[in-house]
């Protein structure tokens, strides 16, 4: 039976401050009109009215971090003869991501399966994913371009989440699915939850209903897409392109990399930096040869791989958390969600065709 507690509003700043003095604490603030997950700090314009513009995942997957650091060393005997020195941190401070939104913790998940569910775990991932706790909040309404019910996720969906809350009236229902979470309900500062539990879900229904479905995860043609491997159609709906890759950055389940090191004469850094298949040079070979050398071709494998490679290899899990921000923030307008769409609105007439 998960924990519950329920929360005055007015007492939430008192828990952010009570979080704060052991943990690493990240939470939405609002600055001019953008939204981004900041170091908590009483002071700043706290925002949970809408979703933040970026996701959350750069808290455990770091945009730019360095894996470790080199220094070559001549032997003062022998100074033909040089070794080298290798240092790495893989100590990293709890954390918790307070404020996302259950499609942000579904992406978790999803890297989760490339990083640490493998042969190798990446150390650098997982030492950070062990140590944060991700406390997220139901979606009151949907927002433009959300689609979690298309991919099997939720407003409320629960995976993923230590403490999932809901706002209510005048305070927050708060259930913890996970010893992580159920740990940060002991505060005196809660009270008992128990009564609030019809309502949180009333209003979490009464999301899940309102949340655009522009496609079924469950129709026909979850997997071979007719007009997938027509060029003709990735031609028209990538024309628009201009390869900047805001879809990429902000999406809570783009997980690709770049490593490269940065040297000086006798020390250096190795250094992993966020790349994304929508740039020109990501498979661009040394040869001067692209495979993609075109926009709708890069277009292809994004969604080709959150909708069909990723599935195929993970047991059928689709490798997009339905979040909208590709959609929200995409400066020419392309829709992810259109697109599939368009593909499976195929599929389904190529199936009723023979029958």
């Amino acid at each position: 039976m998960a924990t519950t507690a329920y929360l005055p509003k007015e007492k939430m700043k008192d828990w952010l401050k009570v979080l704060s003095e052991k943990h690493q604490l990240f939470v939405p603030c609002l600055e001019d009109d953008v939204v981004l997950f900041q170091l908590f700090n009483p002071e700043k314009n706290l925002c949970f009215d809408r979703p933040a513009n970026s996701s959350p995942k750069t808290i455990i997957f770091s945009q730019c971090e360095q894996l470790f650091s080199f220094n070559f060393k001549k032997e003062p005997d022998n100074p033909q003869k040089t070794s080298i020195e290798l240092k790495e941190n893989l100590e990293y401070p709890p954390t918790i991501i307070f404020g996302a939104r259950p499609c942000d913790a579904k992406g978790f998940m999803i890297i989760d399966s490339v990083y640490i569910e493998t042969d190798i775990a990446d150390p650098y991932y997982r030492g950070r994913r062990e140590k944060t706790t991700i406390i997220t909040l139901s979606c009151p309404v949907p927002y433009v371009g959300c689609f979690c019910t298309s991919v099997g996720g939720g407003p409320a969906d629960k995976a993923g989440s230590d403490i999932l809350m809901t706002e209510l009236e005048k305070g927050y229902f708060l259930e913890a699915s996970t010893e992580k979470g159920e740990a940060l309900l002991r505060e005196p500062l809660f009270e008992d939850g128990s009564s609030y539990i019809d309502e949180a879900e009333n209003i979490r229904k009464a999301c899940y209903t309102m949340v655009e479905k522009p496609f079924s995860d469950d129709e026909p043609g979850k997997k071979p897409l007719p007009r997938f491997h027509e060029d003709t159609f990735w031609e028209q709906e990538g024309n628009r392109c201009i390869s900047c890759g805001a879809c990429t950055y902000l999406c809570p389940t783009c997980y690709c990399f770049n490593i490269t090191d940065e040297q000086t004469a006798n020390t250096g850094e190795r250094i992993r930096t966020w790349d994304a298949c929508m740039f020109h040079h990501f498979t661009l070979e040394a040869s001067g040869h692209n495979p993609r050398p075109a926009k709708y071709g890069r277009l292809k494998n994004r969604v080709g791989h959150k909708f069909l490679y990723y599935p195929e290899k993970y047991n059928g899990v689709i490798a997009c958390s339905g979040c909208g921000r590709c959609i929200r923030y995409c400066p020419v307008s392309i829709s992810i969600s259109n697109v599939v769409a368009s593909l499976k609105d195929n599929m389904r007439e190529s199936v009723d065709d023979k029958h």
